[in-house]
């Protein structure tokens, strides 16, 4: 008997008990390898190759994992050609092969689905006047619109009267900004881009105003931000030193970061008030020892798997990423939320800088 995705939707995304989580997202996981197994002839031969029979897996942990830059080399589609609505690609600098993730038009509107469910939990279900820390262009360079403009497009919908803060040169839109605000006095702001853009067009061009007396306050804002962090370490910038520079330099107080890629859409992993970055009901993460893959404890560093309950159009519902991480405990966060929580300490020795933001280049 199948264990439809609409059924784990219904559930809370952070209010779920690990007892009960594991058994209904093992059965969804093991629902879909099954269904990828009959429907996806390279992700069969991955699995007979393998020895991997779908039908005599029992648990999360010994789901197949693909290495998430298989999606590089392979086009893995578990529906007919015809089917494919949507075709995201990755990003990757110049040079760089990019992976290629096939929606139907049931995993996209789950992806959809799943992200309101997640993000709202955190911003609350009214839609907000919404300060997008990028430029309209991104949406016209295809170069850059796998990863930012699907970015924006994604979270615009927890947003109302759009406005662009930078212009097509990258330069931040002073006046424009200052009128949005004052449009909007008194409102909660919802303000979303990448980190490493924020950081360079945005947080350094507030401080610059503010040295010569030109306030911008953002004490009511609402900050969603993910990728980029790769750059920002090489800049010797921390986490803590982001949020504690916007506080000062705009009053912004409610930053929260995301973990996510695009063979993965829709299942981001949010960060909490205490930094914790958190698995959902509808996702999950296993931290694997990099020498024999066996399952790392708590506070114990290791490669990031990601497991996502989605997936029905490609085989992406078990990856193993190129990220190193730390699962700091579950379902006793002191935020409340029930879950895994984790910390991400970067990317492996020897794998592609890449990310949301790093496909942008100053020129």
């Amino acid at each position: 008997m199948e264990f439809g995705y609409d059924k784990l939707l219904q559930m809370e995304p952070y209010g779920v008990p690990k007892e009960a989580k594991q058994k209904a997202l093992a059965e969804r996981l093991i629902e879909l390898t099954e269904r990828h197994y009959n429907s996806c002839c390279e992700y069969r031969r991955i699995l007979d190759v393998l020895g991997v029979d779908p039908q005599k897996i029992h648990d999360c942990e010994d789901i197949p994992l693909l290495p998430a830059r298989l999606f590089k080399k392979v086009d893995m589609l578990s529906v007919p050609r015809e089917g494919i609505v949507k075709t995201m690609t990755s990003s990757g600098t110049s040079g760089q092969q990019v992976s290629r993730i096939f929606l139907d038009k049931e995993t996209a509107a789950d992806q959809q689905k799943t992200l309101v469910k997640i993000v709202s939990s955190f911003t609350g279900s009214n839609r907000m006047p919404m300060l997008i820390i990028d430029s309209p262009a991104v949406l016209k360079d295809r170069n850059m619109f796998s990863a930012r403009g699907a970015g924006i497009l994604g979270f615009s919908i927890f947003g109302r009267d759009k406005m662009y803060a930078l212009d097509e040169s990258m330069e931040l839109n002073v006046d424009g900004v200052k009128s949005f605000l004052e449009k909007h006095s008194g409102e909660k702001i919802f303000l979303f881009g990448f980190t490493f853009m924020i950081w360079r067009h945005f947080y350094k061009e507030l401080l610059k105003l503010k040295k010569q007396g030109i306030n911008v306050d953002l004490s009511h804002g609402i900050l969603i931000h993910g990728g980029g962090w790769k750059k920002l370490e090489l800049e010797a910038v921390s986490h803590r030193e982001f949020c504690e520079s916007l506080r000062e330099v705009c009053g912004l107080r409610d930053i929260h970061d995301y973990y996510g890629m695009v063979e993965q859409t829709g299942c981001i992993y949010m960060q909490c008030e205490y930094g914790h970055l958190h698995a959902s009901t509808y996702s999950d993460i296993i931290v694997r020892n990099p020498k024999d893959f066996t399952v790392a404890g708590v506070g114990e560093r290791g490669l990031v798997q990601v497991l996502s309950a989605i997936p029905e159009s490609y085989p992406g519902h078990s990856l193993l990423t190129e990220d190193e991480g730390e699962l700091l405990g579950e379902d006793d966060c002191p935020c409340g939320r029930l879950g895994k929580y984790f910390k991400i300490h970067g990317r492996m020795a020897g794998a592609e800088l890449r990310g949301c933001s790093d496909t942008y280049e100053r020129r």
